[in-house]
């Protein structure tokens, strides 16, 4: 990557994505005081996993009983590696913002007797809202321009480089404080709206020493027609499952978490929406999850009385509970001046190593958002004026002398054959992890390549391609760590939760990947 930009901006806290958590952080960090620019990989208010469709949120009343059965409840779940102050952290925060939310102009449902219910959110109104909160807070906004990597000193962190989409200039940031709000990686499995999670926020803040945590529960898979790519599910609770010749797999009601993907191993699985058997009940489900309807209406399929065929597709990290570890309360990572949020961010203090899906990973992105972008132009305001920073960036970025040219589209093919089967990456054994990091581990040489730059997209993908492989490399040796069942975390051979491994396992390092445990605060 030639070092030169042709766009040099100068800002206290500088965020980079621009998803619900990216856009809280901003917020909050220009209503602290401090000057913002946010960069974005695609376009704040339509971009990232959020944007297609609806979410639930945690949003409890404050009453004290109630709160500490969820509390209790989330604890169990995940694996007791939660920790309840931080659960109550964001019951607190969420029912602050969502109050912001309404006074923005969302238009909440109402009940019966007119009060506001709290707990959804439509993910295009919701962003819409967002970028137009945050432009009113004083915020520069790049959209289309992907940051690639962090520049960093003897201090820390100090700002960012980056490009643009659209024609391929380069741009810097030099800021006080970075806030990573990348979201998750989803390894390109083209999951709606997630085609944009490819893991260059964690990779860049590795390239600066940040550690990561509970990248072992990157083991979530979600329901989707085998021709599209929409993977809220929920309405598939309604279904009736069919193998190829109409055999019924099963009829409805409640399902093992493990019985989709058994049954996807033995061959093509359907599914029809046969509980929804009066007007009424499609009516309801059509208004709840309209955009589960849109592939199947484009084919010509009637989903409530002819079969529709099924896949699994990996959410990698979003839907999973790892990410950059945290080590205070504002979300600040382990390097000085590098906050993280959303699902960059871990999220086991609140979730465990259970999936922080649909209301857990919504109420974390506009907490941990609030906290990182607060704690960031607090930050900013102590870091020093005058700063020799360098670029920190290597993979996919500045080859190793002598490397060969990356060949992006081979490099993320042959992570996704390690990464997206079920037989690897959910029915997860010792031999089958070994052999898979193996294979990832191979594949790290070659994302040291000579990037192809002749055009923004082909730059992007070869960065891209290097963040999946390092992502792959964290996943593989730390669910191989973490030798037992727990959570979302399984190991075939060894099938039960052991008391003695209620700790976190962080993992760190790009050429050689260290793993250390850390205790769970009591």
């Amino acid at each position: 990557m030639r070092d030169e930009a042709e766009l040099r901006l100068q800002a206290d806290v500088l965020v980079i994505g621009g998803g619900p958590a990216g856009a809280w952080a901003a917020w909050n960090a220009a209503r602290a005081g401090a000057r913002v620019v946010l960069a974005e990989k695609g376009y704040l208010g339509s971009s990232g996993a959020t944007a297609p469709g609806g979410t639930n949120l945690l949003y409890l009343p404050p009453d004290a009983a109630l709160r500490e059965a969820a509390v209790q409840q989330r604890m169990e779940g995940g694996g007791q590696l939660s920790e309840a102050r931080w659960i109550h952290r964001v019951l607190d925060q969420v029912y602050e913002s969502l109050q912001l939310v309404e006074a923005w102009g969302y238009p909440f449902r109402r009940d019966e007797h007119g009060v506001p219910l709290r707990d959804h959110l439509q993910g295009p109104e919701y962003l819409k809202l967002m970028r137009k909160a945050v432009h009113r807070a004083g915020v520069r906004i790049l959209d289309q321009s992907p940051a690639l990597e962090l520049l960093v000193d003897e201090h820390g962190v100090g700002g960012a480089r980056g490009l643009s989409r659209l024609d391929g200039r380069r741009w810097e940031v030099r800021a006080g404080a970075v806030v990573i709000a990348t979201g998750g990686c989803a390894f390109l499995s083209k999951g709606l709206g997630c085609n944009v999670l490819t893991g260059e926020g964690l990779l860049m803040a590795a390239e600066t020493g940040a550690e990561l945590s509970g990248m072992e529960f990157s083991r979530a898979y979600a329901p989707s027609a085998a021709f599209g790519t929409n993977t809220r599910g929920r309405t598939l609770g309604w279904a009736s499952y069919y193998d190829q010749h109409g055999k019924v797999l099963h009829a409805g009601g409640p399902r093992s978490r493990d019985f989709l993907a058994k049954a996807l191993l033995q061959g093509p699985v359907y599914a029809v929406l046969d509980k929804a058997d009066t007007p009424e009940k499609r009516a309801i489900l059509r208004r709840a999850h309209a955009i589960f309807f849109l592939p199947l209406e484009r084919a010509g399929i009637d989903p409530f009385t002819q079969p529709f065929p099924l896949t699994l597709r990996y959410e990698g990290t979003l839907r999973g509970t790892g990410g950059l570890r945290l080590t205070s309360d504002d979300c600040a990572t382990s390097v000085p001046g590098l906050y993280a949020a959303g699902d960059a961010a871990t999220r086991e203090r609140v979730c465990g190593g259970l999936s922080g899906g649909g209301a857990y990973n919504a109420s974390w992105a506009i907490c941990s958002g609030s906290w990182a972008g607060h704690g960031a132009a607090l930050h900013a305001l102590d870091a020093p004026r005058e700063r020799r920073l360098r670029p920190a960036g290597g993979a996919g970025l500045r080859p190793v002398q002598g490397s060969a040219p990356i060949d992006s589209a081979a490099l993320v093919a042959a992570v996704q054959s390690q990464v997206l089967p079920l037989e690897i990456n959910y029915f997860r054994s010792e031999a089958g992890l070994r052999q898979a990091l193996g294979a990832v581990d191979a594949l790290w040489p070659e994302a040291g390549g000579l990037p192809d730059t002749r055009t923004p997209q082909a730059a992007l993908r070869a960065r891209e391609a290097a963040a999946m492989v390092a992502a792959s490399r964290w996943i593989f040796n730390a669910a191989l760590g973490r030798k037992e069942t727990r959570a979302s975390h399984t190991l075939a051979e060894y099938p039960e939760l052991d008391p003695a491994q209620r700790h976190r396992l962080i993992v760190s390092g790009l050429e050689r990947i260290a793993l250390r445990t850390e205790p769970v605060p009591a």
